[in-house]
């Protein structure tokens, strides 16, 4: 193996070598199995007819699976995006963490479609009528059309990365960010065209998807880099953790830009009780959500990250690996909430209608847990089998 190496990258990582204990295979093992049963519950909610396995109903019709969708591809598109700071713009800070990200950021994405796939119930559909019955005034036939050549474009750049064709590789990657910008955007258009869902209507949302997307692309970057170099046993080079620290200090930048977001999200929620937007307001601040929203996702996702990157030493990379992790963990409640508390306040509810509740409940069901465990587990075993397969990335600067 380090002659492979040696061969690869002649002068650099003589010592650098991908772990192949049993532990290890037993984790690519286990994370594939478990994304086999997630997709053997998929399969059997599709027999079984959505409306049963699933806990979503005409009220509340987006749930558990669309929030995990939104996590993988918001942390696909910040993948992208930091990864790009690097190898499309040259700066050289973040050059070394190109690689990975941009593995990574396919991997993600392809996680976020399986578990699309096993929501929309019908996804060959969408691959056939996107080109035979195109409506150019649909936000989601741009999403799935945006998210395509999104797709297409990382593939070959980072096959232009393994070849070692980095100008190449950046022309592409240019690509793929105004793709991934697009996507996003429109993704956020999704959800802030709906005039009819009070919580998320407005101007701002494709914004606050573009710049949320940064954050979780550089809690993401830390956090796979670090599991790779201690699952693999290897020490960081002085470069690898410059590059990661600068990271870090992006992210907890933008942790402060969705604070900013955050705190007028709030103040616009209940200042003049808005119909529809107090009322879910209230629910995650006081409500049956204000765990979700006081704990993980203000507490884990920006409070502790920024306090933690902000007072870290420049080398302890274990402390911006707790930090990323925190910022993972409530980054995925962020999505959680923004989509389940937009659909919760019942349409017409200002009317006063007879028998109808204040807020609509909703509790994932068996099934849409483990599709989004099959999910998740896919993620981890493309993960460690890229780490296997190309070699630990070697060919970046580490």
């Amino acid at each position: 193996m380090n002659d492979i190496l040696a061969h690869i990258l002649p002068g650099k990582n003589e010592g650098l070598t991908v772990k192949e204990s049993s532990g290890y295979n037993a984790a690519i093992a286990l994370s594939g199995l478990l994304a086999l049963i997630g997709v053997g519950f998929g399969v059997h909610a599709f027999f079984q007819g959505y409306h049963n396995a699933y806990n979503v109903t005409r009220e509340v019709p987006w749930g558990l699976l669309i929030a995990t969708y939104v996590f993988f591809v918001v942390t696909s598109t910040g993948l992208c995006l930091v990864s790009s700071i690097g190898h499309v713009f040259n700066v050289e800070a973040f050059k070394p963490i190109a690689k990975r990200s941009v593995f990574m950021a396919i991997v993600t994405i392809i996680s976020g479609f399986l578990v699309i796939a096993f929501e929309i119930e019908n996804p060959w559909r969408m691959a056939i009528y996107n080109i035979t019955s195109p409506n150019l005034t649909s936000n989601i036939w741009w999403m799935g059309t945006l998210y395509g050549a999104y797709l297409f474009f990382m593939l070959i750049e980072f096959a232009l990365l393994q070849a070692g064709k980095h100008k190449l590789a950046g022309y592409l990657g240019l690509s793929g960010v105004i793709a991934g910008v697009a996507a996003h955007s429109n993704l956020g258009a999704v959800f802030g065209l709906l005039n009819g869902r009070e919580f998320w209507h407005g101007p701002y949302m494709p914004i606050y998807f573009i710049t949320s997307a940064m954050m979780s692309g550089c809690a993401a970057v830390v956090f796979f880099h670090w599991i790779a170099y201690k699952t693999n046993g290897w020490k960081m080079s002085p470069a690898l953790e410059s590059s990661l620290l600068s990271t870090a200090k992006l992210g907890a930048l933008l942790i402060t830009v969705i604070m900013f977001f955050t705190c007028w999200k709030v103040i616009s929620g209940v200042s003049g009780h808005p119909p529809g937007k107090y009322e879910a307001m209230q629910a995650i601040l006081t409500g049956p959500y204000a765990i979700n929203f006081w704990i993980y996702e203000v507490m884990l996702g920006m409070v502790i990250p920024f306090c933690i990157i902000l007072s870290a030493h420049p080398k302890d990379m274990t402390s911006l690996m707790v930090a990323a992790t925190s910022s993972v963990i409530g980054i995925f409640f962020m999505r959680y909430d923004l989509v389940v508390v937009g659909m919760i306040v019942p349409q017409f509810h200002e009317l006063g209608i007879v028998d109808q509740p204040h807020l609509w409940s909703y509790v994932p069901s068996l099934h849409e847990v483990m599709v989004v465990v099959g999910g998740m587990s896919l993620c981890a075993m493309g993960f460690l089998m890229g780490e296997r397969l190309f070699k630990g990335h070697v060919s970046e600067d580490h």
